[in-house]
């Protein structure tokens, strides 16, 4: 025991001498130290937070979503996106719990979606406006626009809606007093000429463009479809009209869960400068991101 002592007092002045000399020489390691130790601590992995399940459209929502989830991630979350091709499934999958959110509609829709189908979805936070637009089918300036003439438009209540305020801001119709987002076909008072209107799914609409005069078509089935409100529409909802701020596009969720951590993730990365950048530099004007 008394040898290892002794052994033990000899190795310390050894190393002692030995630090003293490399003293110049171990500065500057010591100094790279904390540069190195803030490298692997940025390139460590965030701590998993949880998983956040959306319904989306296809184009734009879902889109903005795969964008969004590279920021997520960042975050620790795990972003995934189920794309539906129809109006009545995201709600419902959400309405029973099966998914977290969906984003694809606008408040009005919504709040009808909710009386008519007894469902309980509330809005966690508003997005991006489409500008809703008339396209050209067969004929290519309103000026074009004869007796007989057919103009598509989407079938459901508040999107017809919208379609015919947007006729009627271009001349075409005339509209009840007072009727504005509740009007429907049956509401209009007067036709400057006497055109047909064929009201199909909003889905359908693009689809019969060869064989209709014109088409009026939600900014997300207007870029579906190839199209572009800035190059294609020939008339279209201005940003500052109230039908933009009205039909903003929402995350939804069920009744009670908009406050939840992942929900409140997502609504934060959605209306973060990196997405309102990517939203402008993508969509050509289709899409607007929308600021409170």
């Amino acid at each position: 025991m008394k040898a290892k002592r002794i052994l033990a007092a000899a190795l310390g002045v050894i190393t002692a001498v030995s630090l003293a000399a490399c003293a110049q020489t171990a500065a500057p390691a010591a100094q790279e130290a904390p540069a190195e130790a803030a490298q692997e601590e940025a390139a460590a992995p965030a701590e998993e937070k949880g998983t956040i399940t959306v319904a989306a459209s296809p184009t734009p929502h879902a889109e903005i979503l795969e964008e969004a989830a590279k920021i997520l991630k960042e975050q620790g979350w795990t972003l995934e996106v189920t794309v539906f091709d129809d109006y009545v499934q995201p709600n419902l999958v959400v309405d029973s719990g099966e998914i977290d959110a969906n984003y694809f509609q606008h408040i009005p829709y919504l709040d009808s979606f909710n009386e008519e189908k007894g469902t309980h979805l509330v809005n966690a936070g508003g997005i991006h406006y489409e500008p809703f637009g008339i396209y050209p089918g067969q004929k290519s300036s309103l000026d074009e626009l004869a007796d007989g003439d057919t103009i598509a438009i989407p079938n459901d209540t508040t999107n017809e809606a919208r379609a015919l305020l947007l006729l009627q801001d271009n001349g075409i119709i005339t509209l009840k007093d007072g009727v504005g987002l509740t009007a429907t076909v049956n509401d209009i008072a007067e036709y400057s000429t006497q055109i047909k209107l064929e009201e199909l799914e909003a889905a359908q609409v693009a689809r019969i463009r060869d064989e209709v005069a014109f088409v009026i078509l939600n900014g997300n089935y207007a870029l579906d479809a190839g199209l572009s409100v800035a190059k294609d529409a020939i008339a279209y909802e201005q940003s500052d009209s109230e039908a933009a701020k009205t039909y903003v596009n929402v995350i939804a969720v069920k009744e009670g869960n908009e406050n939840s951590e992942g929900i409140k993730a997502l609504v934060d990365v959605l209306k973060s400068d990196a997405i309102r950048d990517f939203i402008n530099n993508t969509y050509d004007g289709a899409v607007i991101p929308f600021t409170e």
